[in-house]
């Protein structure tokens, strides 16, 4: 288990980093979960035609082909949920796209 604890410490650790690193994306750590939460808010003001979480949500999915869960599913607008059970090859792929998306 040590092994895999590690492992997804590590990915949260990168998607938690590498999330407040995008424009418009603030995202705090989380706590023995595997997905992170962040605030997209600003990012989907920034965005012309992108008016809340599930718009921005369905430009990701198109943009960046990169699914995310709209956070007003969950009671909190303007986030959007992001799971990092998967490989550091397919986090750090997913997370280069949606800079490239929110970039533009």
């Amino acid at each position: 288990i040590e092994p895999m604890l590690a492992a997804f410490r590590e990915r949260h650790e990168y998607v938690v980093r590498t999330l407040n690193r995008l424009p418009g994306v603030r995202c705090t750590e989380s706590d023995g979960t595997f997905y992170s939460f962040p605030d997209f808010s600003e990012a989907i003001s920034n965005l012309e035609g992108v008016n809340d979480d599930v718009e921005l949500a369905e430009f990701l999915l198109q943009k960046a082909g990169v699914a995310l869960v709209p956070g007003s599913a969950f009671g909190a607008p303007g986030y959007l949920r992001l799971s990092f059970a998967t490989s550091m090859d397919v986090l750090e792929s997913a997370l280069g796209r949606l800079k490239r998306a929110l970039s533009s």
